[in-house]
């Protein structure tokens, strides 16, 4: 597994790539994100920019505003067969700009999830921002983020994404 990282507009993003593809996205400290990959994936730590030179390179494209559609390929083993499910599900139908309610979610995915366990299934996703769960929010408002500085930064993504109007800033 390579590990790369790209600055954004939130915060440095790490990212672990395996040989199938993205497997692990998220802000934070890289080196504890490192070690939870290598941990939870079991596998060697390769040095490899080659590896995460088209994620890194997706994902600052997508925060500068020149991507609406990843194409890197994503690696699933992260997530259970419902998760993969409801993340695919979500992956596939919901993008660039759109958004769909945990229930409409919930039930798209065929999956028999209730509304509420959506989030929780959201709050799990390895591969924020590509597998877009910031674009899921509740029926009366955003709902919730655990990822960067959690919700400002789901509303910092929606607005990137123009399903959001930018707020005014008097400062």
């Amino acid at each position: 597994m390579a590990f790369g990282s790209v600055a954004t507009q939130l915060g440095d993003m790490a990212v672990a790539v395996t040989e199938e593809g993205v497997a692990s996205v998220g802000w934070g400290d890289p080196v504890a994100f490192r070690a939870r990959a290598l941990e939870r994936l079991r596998l060697d730590e390769v040095d490899d920019p080659g590896r995460t030179a088209g994620v890194v390179a997706e994902l600052g494209d997508y925060y500068a505003g020149r991507l609406k559609v990843f194409g890197v390929p994503v690696d699933w083993r992260l997530t259970s067969p419902v998760q993969r499910r409801v993340l695919g599900t979500l992956y596939e139908t919901v993008p660039y700009g759109k958004a769909v309610t945990y229930g409409e979610l919930a039930a798209r995915s065929g999956t028999g999830v209730p509304a509420r366990a959506i989030g929780s299934i959201m709050g799990a996703n390895p591969i924020p921002v590509i597998v877009p769960c910031h674009r899921v929010v509740a029926g009366n408002g955003l709902g919730g983020f655990s990822g960067g500085e959690g919700v400002e930064s789901k509303r910092w993504l929606l607005t990137l994404e123009g399903y959001l109007q930018p707020t005014l800033d008097w400062d």
